[in-house]
């Protein structure tokens, strides 16, 4: 049955809607709470579910946890308790800042006095013939890890397109599903956005150890089913690479990168770039509208550019902020420091900050041998670290980013310590702090 209509007015107490259930908008309801316990609070979700965090769907996936452990909150009638409004399943169609309304799928409309825009990411999804078959998905919601989970099990053949962050991590959940999967990568290592050669070389080389095939600088032209006869066929799908090779697979995982939720609000006079441009009270261009999350293009730590930083540490800080502000509580987010931090199978790897580098001094230690690896970037000027890697360390790499949060300089006589020995990174941050 077609649902009638709403139209949710405003009253005298101050109204909160916050659009999207995803850490930004459950950090920002629950901080404005806190702040406000009179207020008014709508936290609309466009999925069906309880609020939950995407990076615990890998752990669904190999039964570490069931599908309440990806919840976001696990106490019962969370929001009730907290006399948060849960609206789940509505998807935003549109934003009038003039009426201050948004507009909600089926005719709803909603009015709000603060809006906060947490509307989250998508998988995208290239153009490549056969993508719409049966048994090809992305790995991005709940709905998706079931389908995954029906069709990935014991000894059937799987091919992930992607090995980026998220690819990553859904490759880890894949390959302890006991699958035959094949791995197939445009770039020329795994994680290109996080590790350089050496890094995305190792990792390559682990994975492989582990049972896992890997192709890199390789890129799927087409999926299509199998033509042979159903009784006789354990692949359903046939994937063509772009060396012309075929790879048989029952599912097929595309993990090919992610963008900003933006379209809904694209026609409100918004101000955009890759996602919605926010000051560093996580304001956008429009009065009394704020943004936070995978949705919002703010303040980089290290550069002071804009930028979307699509990790969870980072939406959670950004709706604590959002919150804040929304409330009348002045208060400045000084910028997400870019981090990644990956367990695959039983190897870790991280990057913090300026990773590349910028043109300065570069500290390095390779063990191949061993699948370690350490490498610290220092600024043009000198001797302020501005970014790390490091495989196969799990020591103090709390420090790394420590040390470069801290954008302290070391001195001569430390640097000269680490461009010899960059494993005393410890060390060196500790002589920083007594400066």
């Amino acid at each position: 049955m077609r649902r009638a209509p709403l139209s949710v007015e405003r009253n005298e107490l101050v109204h909160h809607v916050i659009v999207g259930a995803g850490p930004a908008g459950v950090t920002a309801a629950e901080t404005i709470r806190e702040l406000e316990p009179e207020a008014a609070i709508t936290l609309v979700g466009d999925e069906p579910e309880a609020p939950y965090s995407r990076m615990a769907i890998p752990y669904l996936l190999i039964g570490k946890i069931g599908e309440e452990g990806t919840w976001l909150r696990k106490g019962p009638n969370h929001y009730e308790r907290l006399g948060i409004t849960l609206m789940p399943g509505r998807r935003m169609t549109g934003l009038d800042p003039v009426a201050r309304r948004i507009g909600l799928e089926g005719g709803e409309t909603l009015a709000y006095d603060r809006l906060l825009l947490a509307l989250g990411a998508r998988p995208l999804r290239p153009a490549i013939e056969g993508l719409d078959l049966p048994g090809v998905h992305t790995c991005w919601t709940l709905a998706d890890a079931r389908q995954i989970a029906a069709g990935a099990v014991p000894g059937s053949h799987v091919v992930l397109m992607g090995a980026g962050f998220v690819g990553t991590i859904v490759l880890e959940a894949l390959a302890l599903r006991q699958v035959s999967l094949t791995v197939v990568e445009m770039g020329d290592r795994m994680v290109p956005r996080m590790m350089d050669e050496v890094a995305g070389g190792m990792l390559k080389r682990w994975c492989e150890a582990k049972g896992v095939k890997v192709l890199t600088g390789t890129s799927i032209r087409r999926i299509a089913k199998a033509l042979v006869p159903a009784a006789e066929a354990r692949d359903s799908l046939v994937v063509e690479l772009s060396d012309g090779s075929i790879l048989p697979a029952h599912v097929v995982v595309v993990s090919a990168g992610v963008r900003s939720n933006t379209e809904s609000v694209a026609a409100s006079g918004i101000g955009l770039g890759n996602g919605i441009l926010v000051d560093d009270h996580m304001r956008t261009s429009l009065p009394d509208v704020y943004a936070a999350g995978d949705v919002a293009q703010g303040r980089d730590f290290m550069s002071g550019e804009a930028h979307v930083h699509a990790i969870q540490i980072t939406a959670a800080a950004h709706g604590r902020i959002a919150a804040y502000n929304m409330t009348g509580r002045d208060q400045a987010y000084h910028g997400s420091l870019n981090m990644n931090v990956l367990d695959t199978l039983g190897l870790i790897t991280c990057s913090f900050g300026s990773w590349q580098g910028n043109g300065g001094d570069c500290a390095r230690l390779v063990d191949q041998t061993g699948f370690r690896y350490l490498r610290l970037e220092f600024d043009g000027t000198g001797d302020v670290v501005i970014g790390a890697q490091a495989v196969g360390t799990t020591d103090h790499v709390g420090a790394l980013r420590g040390l470069i949060q801290s954008k302290r300089r070391l001195g001569t006589a430390v640097k000269e310590q680490l461009m010899a020995d960059p494993t005393r990174f410890m060390a060196g941050f500790v002589q920083t702090l007594h400066r």
